[in-house]
């Protein structure tokens, strides 16, 4: 498996718009707000020199973004790291009994190829995977 760079640190937050305004006041503009329904979320990222913050806010109660902020409060959400090739890091990671919430990639913001590896495999760290291209 490849891992090019750290992607994006995503950060569940209740209200979009208000919490863009830390961001915005730190001088770090957002590159726009984009909705994946798949997900039931809305996604806003801040470009942060070669990665990005994103701030999910949920568009729905039974959303897992929802579910996360009920139980955890707002905060870090997960890390993602971008692979150069997703559907082999996940065949590599899976043989190595890795436990994966996705073992088929989905699609995830700006079009990327997205899957989540279990937190019970990463001392409690959602880590997303991303392919970019």
């Amino acid at each position: 498996m490849n891992i090019l760079k750290i992607d994006h640190i995503g950060i569940a937050v209740k209200n979009l718009a208000e919490s863009s305004k830390l961001y915005e006041m730190l001088g770090i503009k957002s590159a726009g707000v984009e909705e994946v329904a798949e997900q039931k979320v809305k996604v806003c990222f801040f470009p942060v020199g070669d990665s990005e913050i994103e701030l999910l806010e949920s568009t729905s109660p039974d959303g897992p973004i929802a579910k996360y902020i009920e139980k955890n409060g707002e905060g870090l959400q997960h890390l993602a790291l971008r692979v150069d090739d997703l559907e082999a890091a996940l065949i590599e990671l899976k043989a190595k009994g890795v436990r994966l919430i996705d073992e088929k990639p989905r699609y995830g913001a700006g079009g990327a190829k997205i899957a989540f590896v279990h937190p019970k495999s990463t001392g409690g760290i959602l880590l997303e995977l991303s392919e970019k291209k």
